[in-house]
């Protein structure tokens, strides 16, 4: 018992050690922080238009300028920071439970491996960003329906690399062990087996945020994202489209804040894969 804490201060201090997760988790962060206290911090409705302050430049009263409606970009970028970070939360955890269930599942009990993953094999096909189109264009343009496309999308590659790990460590001598002394294989699986493959399933999840994250705006900018006045990162820049000559910050600046939030959700994930992954730790 007195080992287990020991073990989270090693660890912990291996990821504070690593420089990509230190500066990951500062962007990612930021980011959050920014999304959590956009209604404070923004210092303009960022629905109220202004036709007087239309395609204003940046200035010192608005440091991102305006749009073609004079709604204030810094304003509407803060916001859409929390509505692009809770698309990709939201993913996470559905593609996570998915991912899990399924991969899991598959890669313990070898007679549901085959019709599993010829199903995820199925979905896997097609590119997740056409994947994830065709299914909210099926279901319609919601906040909810944009989640479930891009879970569904990213749950095939969860699944796998879930099934790869469960794999390995089902053929471990502590799982002949509790299978010796009659231990149910459901709390085999679930209580040691997925504790032990953890490690790539975490660092897997941090780039389906990621690419939550670049789907999203990939969507919203064909039209297939959340629909108006949702100001997510990926409707910004679709709004800005026809103004990239006369007013290009329009786009630069939410294209900007994708940058950091995806730079900061890949640095994070290559250092919780440099500490967690016993491969690299020499």
């Amino acid at each position: 018992m007195q080992g287990t804490p020991l073990v989270g201060r090693a660890l912990w201090g291996r990821l504070l050690r690593n420089r990509s997760f230190v500066i990951g988790a500062a962007l990612v962060l930021l980011m959050v922080v920014v999304a959590l206290s956009a209604d404070l911090l923004s210092p303009f409705d960022p629905l109220r238009s202004n036709v007087r302050a239309r395609l204003a430049a940046p200035s010192a009263v608005h440091w991102f300028g305006t749009d073609h409606f004079g709604r204030d970009i810094l304003s509407r970028v803060m916001i859409g920071a929390r509505i692009s970070l809770a698309i990709g939360a939201f993913t996470v955890v559905l593609a996570g439970i998915a991912g899990t269930l399924s991969g899991a599942i598959a890669g313990f009990f070898y007679h549901l491996d085959q019709p599993i993953m010829r199903i995820m094999d199925a979905l896997m096909a097609f590119p997740s960003i056409v994947l994830a189109m065709v299914v909210s264009a099926v279901l319609g343009a919601s906040l909810t329906n944009v989640v479930i496309a891009l879970a569904i999308a990213t749950t095939p590659h969860t699944a796998r690399i879930v099934r790869a790990s469960v794999l390995l460590e089902k053929e471990q001598e502590y799982v002949s062990a509790a299978r010796s002394i009659g231990v149910g294989e459901m709390t085999i699986l679930f209580k040691h087996v997925l504790r032990n493959a953890a490690g790539p399933l975490i660092v897997r999840l941090t780039y389906v945020f990621a690419i939550a994250v670049l789907a999203e705006a990939a969507l919203s900018f064909v039209g297939a994202g959340p629909p108006p006045p949702a100001a997510s990162f990926g409707s910004i820049i679709a709004q800005g489209r026809d103004f990239m000559r006369e007013a290009p910050w329009i786009t630069v600046f939410p294209g900007l804040a994708i940058i950091v939030c995806v730079l900061g959700l890949n640095l994070l994930g290559d250092g919780l894969r440099d500490v967690l992954d016993p491969r690299l730790k020499f």
